[in-house]
This record gives C-alpha cells, sequence and structure tokens, in this order.
C-alpha cells in the first residue's frame, strides 16, 4: 500500500457511534470495572457490592434515557458475565439488578454476539430470572417516560426470548406460555368452537385437566393468562394517547415494539398455533386499527406495522 493510501486508510473517520480505545480506557465505567469485575484486575476486586448495580442502573441507563453509548460501555467491560448474572438472586436481587440484566442482553442482540451461552450453566436461575421479568411485564403502573423505557426494554427482552426458541433454555421458558393450556383464558364458548373444529386437541384438552393438580392451580392460571394480560396492558396504553395534544414519545415505541413482538409470534409456528385464537379474542388488530395512534403524525410507523 502507497503511504498516501495508507494515511488516508488511518484518517477514515470512525463509524458512527463507535468508540475509540482512548474513550474506554478514561471512561469511568471502565475505573469502576477495574474495582470490581474485570477480569483484568480479578485479583485485586473490592468485595461485592449490590449499591454498585443500584448506581449504575440509575446514573447510566436511567438518568441517560437508556443511552446506546453507555450500555454500549457496560456491554464492553462485561458486566453481565462477571457481575450481573454471578451475583444473581431471584429472591432478593432489586428491580435494578433485573433490567440491568434485561439491558445488557438487549445490546448483545443489538451487536450480534453469543448471548445465551452465559445463562446456560444455570437453568434454574435463569428460569426464576424469566419469571420476574414476566411479572415486571404485566405489574400495573403508571405511564411515564421512565417507566414506558422499562416497559419498552422488557418487551424487547421478551421478544428476543421467543425468537430463541431453538435454545433449550428460551425454549423450556417460553413453550409453557403459548401451548393449548392458554386457551384456559378464552370464553368457554369460544373454546369449544375452537376444540370442535380440531378433535385431537379436544383430546389433549381433557388430558391437561386431568394433569393439572389443585397446589399448581394457582400458578398455572397465572402463566396461561400471562399473554392475554400482556395484551389488555398495551391496550390500555394504547388508547391512553390521545387524538391530539402532547403525547409520550416512549408509549408510542412502547406500541411500536408491541405490534412488533405480536408479527413475530404471529410468525413462528411454535407459537401462531394457539396464540392467534387468544389474540383475535382480544380484538387486538381492531382495537388498534381504531386507535387514535394511527391518526397522528407520530404514529405513522405504528400505523404501518400495524397492519398484519
Amino acid at each position: 500500500m502507497a503511504p498516501q493510501d495508507e494515511m488516508q486508510t488511518q484518517d477514515k473517520p470512525l463509524p458512527k457511534g463507535a468508540i475509540t480505545l482512548s474513550q474506554i480506557n478514561a471512561d469511568e465505567i471502565t475505573f469502576l470495572a477495574n474495582r470490581f469485575w474485570a477480569p483484568d484486575t480479578a485479583n485485586a476486586h473490592e468485595p461485592y457490592n449490590p449499591q454498585v448495580i443500584e448506581d449504575v442502573y440509575r446514573k447510566e441507563i436511567c438518568d441517560t434515557r437508556h443511552s446506546l453509548r453507555r450500555i454500549m460501555m457496560l456491554e464492553f467491560s462485561q458486566y453481565l458475565e462477571n457481575y450481573l448474572w454471578p451475583n444473581f438472586d431471584g429472591e432478593r436481587a432489586s428491580r435494578a439488578h433485573l433490567m440491568s440484566i434485561v439491558a445488557m442482553v438487549n445490546e448483545k442482540f443489538r451487536e450480534k454476539v453469543e448471548v445465551w451461552k452465559v445463562f446456560e450453566g444455570n437453568s434454574d436461575r435463569f428460569a426464576v430470572f424469566f419469571q420476574r421479568v414476566l411479572e415486571a411485564c404485566v405489574e400495573e403502573r403508571p405511564i411515564s417516560p421512565g417507566i414506558m423505557r422499562e416497559q419498552t426494554a422488557l418487551l424487547v427482552f421478551l421478544n428476543h426470548c421467543f425468537n430463541s426458541m431453538e435454545v433449550e433454555l428460551c425454549r423450556n421458558q417460553a413453550k409453557r406460555l403459548v401451548s393449548l393450556a392458554m386457551w384456559s383464558c378464552l370464553q368457554p364458548g369460544r373454546r369449544e368452537q375452537e376444540l370442535n373444529q380440531i378433535p385431537e386437541w379436544r383430546k389433549f384438552w381433557k388430558k391437561l385437566q386431568k394433569r393439572e393438580k389443585p397446589e399448581q392451580k394457582a400458578k398455572l392460571n397465572w402463566e396461561r393468562h400471562f399473554l392475554q394480560n400482556l395484551m389488555i396492558k398495551f391496550i390500555r396504553i394504547l388508547e391512553s394517547i390521545p387524538a391530539d395534544g402532547p403525547v409520550c414519545e416512549e408509549s408510542v415505541r412502547y406500541c411500536e415494539r408491541f405490534v412488533e413482538f405480536l408479527i413475530d409470534l404471529e410468525a413462528l409456528l411454535p407459537t401462531r398455533r394457539f396464540f392467534n385464537t387468544v389474540m383475535d379474542d382480544c380484538h387486538v388488530v381492531v382495537r388498534c386499527s381504531i386507535s387514535s395512534l394511527v391518526r397522528r403524525e407520530e404514529g405513522h410507523l405504528f400505523s404501518q406495522v400495524s397492519n398484519f
């Protein structure tokens, strides 16, 4: 290569959003990682401190409105692998701890790097974590920009799990939400109508009823109603958007992501078989088409993706 060509290559601008080595070395996240979780300083780490996770989540994620650049820095420091997941306790972990893991997984998917390997060593702990995510997805909280950013992150994570059904870890958790048993949330008349169409499913339905243990009924009912309750929550958020006037941009973003989530569930054979009927029973498509958002300028993308 000629010297002039070499100089032009060196002067070539970095891709938008790229972080340089000097920026990484000078960043306070790097200094914090060196104290608590960086592999290069493993022999000098300070004891685990849950307050570190609280502070990082508030300062680097919440206060920056889920800044992509700050989350990239945390991912580069191996925050998930070396600090968040090894110290996750499903019974005692805070919401900040839960949401930090969600943010790191979403970032790994965005960067198209290996995601699930870090969780495969402890499937029981992942099951507890996944249940915490499900509960956070459907909990009723007031609509605000910060809360809607969290809800969107949870929804994106959930979609990644359903789109990773080839991974046993994810399949074991996701399949229980989209099995024939989810038809228990249908009106009896609608369920009978569907079962009459395919007698084989009626046989499976009767077997499910016989195998059900009384002590598991509450847990199973919660799982079977999860996606229905999630769609009801989506409709509530969608209908909170007025026809005109100020609108919460994060609510619009959540609605866009939710429709993408529904489209993906409909596109996957393992999920659409029984989910499609529940979605139809909730009249989601109709509610989207008559919503105020489709008539607003901010709803241009939503109106495109909701036409499914």
